[in-house]
């Protein structure tokens, strides 16, 4: 199979889908891997690299999605990418189809047979390729809270972890997941104090377990949602559906009840967010302020660290993706069911549940009767 990987052109975004030692394992595999001329440089990999793997270059990305069978990249393709869309071809990258209807509708049109990483999901119901970003964004959303309280962002002025005579600032995670975990594992290592809702008793068991009398854990209801985000400094977004539209837990009305320079960072903005004041943004200009209240909604905030981020998301792609190149998307589906849940858009279909459920006037069918 003819594998591509371009350069990544969305806001500061500086990941790669393939690194060298990728590439060596795809070619290894007897695979022809094509990579466009400075698509590695944003992560510190050189092209000379590339090329020491076995990876042929190319000039222009055109030339690596006309050629290629299957396309690995890390964000969803812009507008300027969809008329290079072939009939057939297989597109492994995050997607994030639920909060995107123009993306949606070219990938239709395109008959592009789509690998989503968010929506791949294990037989112990994880999501592997979701998981690493979640990660990094669930330990980056403390990092960029901390900074945006700082008076002249418009925050409160105060300092996380206070000093000895100082209140210590109050973080809220809405959502107990792989990103909640990680906002909380950071913002207790700094000496916030921390409430955590969840509304998966069995999940706040767990973080109880972990991190005791360190942190307060509530169920998620809309009233414990605004008594806690009322007296919070800062709070952190991390509600998902796999593929799904986010629930708007976050409610507008809360921004007139919170402290004046109290901050948002809603790191489910990728799937349209779980705010409703929450507007998508970039690491160009990452916040606004709304009824006083600081808003930081990138969506891309991995890109932010893309040498972290690139080893890590190659680190749990690259498995699923040579099964794939060895066999094509549907033999790979057959000898690996897994793959079946990544699938999101098929010969002009729709063939993720989540997904069809934001976009009713297409058709849909479910991956694992496609084929």
């Amino acid at each position: 199979m003819v594998v591509g990987c371009v350069k990544e052109i969305k806001n500061n975004e500086f990941r790669v889908g393939m690194t060298p030692d990728n590439v060596k394992s795809y070619v290894n595999a007897g695979h022809r891997v094509l990579v466009e001329c400075g698509a590695g440089v944003g992560s510190g990999f050189q092209d000379e690299e590339y090329a020491a793997a076995g990876a042929e270059l190319t000039a222009s990305a055109k030339d690596v999605w006309d050629a290629c069978d299957m396309m690995v990249k890390v964000k969803e393709p812009l507008p300027e990418e969809y008329n290079l869309f072939h009939d057939g071809m297989i597109l492994y990258t995050y997607l994030h189809l639920a909060a995107d209807p123009e993306q949606t509708e070219a990938l239709l049109k395109g008959k592009v047979k789509t690998v989503a990483y968010e929506t791949l999901m294990e037989t112990d119901r994880s999501l592997p390729l979701l998981a690493p970003m979640s990660q990094i964004a669930g330990r980056l959303s403390i990092q960029e809270g901390t900074k945006y309280l700082e008076k002249r962002f418009g925050g409160e002025g105060i300092l996380l972890a206070g000093v000895p005579g100082t209140p210590k600032a109050h973080v809220v995670i809405l959502g107990g997941g792989t990103v909640g975990m990680n906002a909380c594992k950071i913002a207790v290592g700094i000496g916030a104090d921390v409430t955590i809702l969840d509304i998966n008793l069995k999940r706040l068991e767990y973080l109880d377990d972990i991190f005791g009398a360190r942190i307060q854990t509530l169920l998620s209801n809309d009233s414990n949602i605004e008594r806690a985000v009322t007296s919070a400094d800062l709070v952190i977004g991390s509600v998902l559906i796999p593929g799904g539209a986010t629930p708007k837990i976050f409610k507008r009305s809360y921004l007139s009840k919170m402290k004046n320079g109290s901050v948002f960072v809603d790191v489910a903005i990728d799937q349209g967010g779980c705010g409703e004041s929450s507007h998508v943004t970039s690491h160009d200009d990452p916040i606004y302020i709304e009824e006083g209240v600081v808003h930081y909604c990138v969506g891309n905030m991995p890109g932010a660290v893309p040498r972290t981020s690139t080893i890590a998301l190659t680190n749990a792609t690259l498995r699923y993706g040579l099964q794939i190149a060895e066999s094509g998307l549907e033999e790979a589906c057959r000898k690996n069911p897994v793959i079946y849940s990544g699938i999101n858009t098929y010969d002009g279909m729709i063939a993720n549940k989540n997904v069809a459920d934001c976009y009713p006037q297409y058709e849909y069918k479910d991956a694992c009767e496609l084929f």
